[in-house]
């Protein structure tokens, strides 16, 4: 299928690795420049030279550093020509019990899970509507879905940008004039992310790590975990031109681990 978004730029953040490299490989594959941005330099380089490997074709341009702050972000707008696709996606805070956060926990995490995207939502979609054309893609949690218990601090800024995300998304301003914003919610992907908190896992409890990825896959109905390629190919879809009337919604990736109806 041809996506209808060859020679359209997008922003995708925190795409040195894991999923949001998949999604920006996938945007490179449809003919998409980008713009991608990550706090670590050198990987973000690397990860550029693997994304121009995919499409020699497009342009890939590069800022690294801090999302959150707002001189990151204005280089990171600055350096694309014309916004028409954005992919919101920032590293989540850690796990840990309620009793032990403080204040700056709690506004850390809401500033970089909730604030900062919507920073950069603000800053682009109604120039998108006056373009015809505009493509938001947030990557959240499926623990949006169904929320875990050591996972708070992200349970709740990623609940707070899921409710806004509700009402922006159906403005006639923007839904109206082609520009649809969308949450992507991940279950369990085979990234360096999960790699680390399984390996954490294993010491911190001396079971085998072999195994205890065993059975947390034998959790998942399709008994695997995702990889950032599929995830990267359904966000291309979401920004393409069919997807035009999806907007507002939360979008399970998860192997079938949920198990409501709604």
């Amino acid at each position: 299928m041809d996506l209808g978004i060859a020679g359209r730029w997008a922003v995708v953040c925190a795409a040195s690795k894991g999923l949001g490299k998949g999604c920006a490989k996938a945007l490179a594959m449809e003919d998409v420049n980008l713009v991608i941005n990550a706090r670590g330099e050198a990987a973000l380089e690397d990860a550029a030279q693997e994304i121009c490997a995919c499409n020699r074709d497009i342009e890939v341009r590069v800022v690294a550093g801090d999302i959150g702050t707002e001189a990151v972000r204005s280089a990171v707008l600055s350096a694309c020509p014309r916004v028409d696709i954005l992919v919101n996606n920032n590293g989540g805070p850690p796990p840990g019990d309620f009793r032990d956060w403080s204040r700056e926990d709690w506004l850390k995490a809401v500033d970089a899970n909730m604030v900062t995207p919507i920073e950069l939502i603000k800053a682009t979609v109604d120039i998108m509507a006056d373009n015809g054309f505009g493509r938001v893609v947030n990557i959240t949690s499926g623990a949006v879905k169904a929320p875990i218990d050591i996972l708070g601090l992200s349970n709740g800024a990623r609940s707070g940008l899921t409710g806004f995300i509700a009402g922006l998304a159906r403005q006639p301003s923007l839904a109206a004039n082609n520009v649809t914003i969308n949450n992507l919610l991940p279950g369990a992907f085979d990234t360096e992310r999960l790699r680390n908190n399984l390996s954490t896992t294993a010491q911190k409890t001396n079971q085998d790590l072999d195994q205890l990825r065993e059975r947390r896959t034998q959790g998942i109905p399709s008994r695997r975990f995702g990889s950032a390629d599929e995830f990267g190919a359904f966000c291309a879809f979401l920004c393409s031109e069919q997807a035009g009337y999806l907007t507002g919604q939360n979008l399970l990736l998860d192997g079938g681990s949920y198990p409501g109806t709604f």
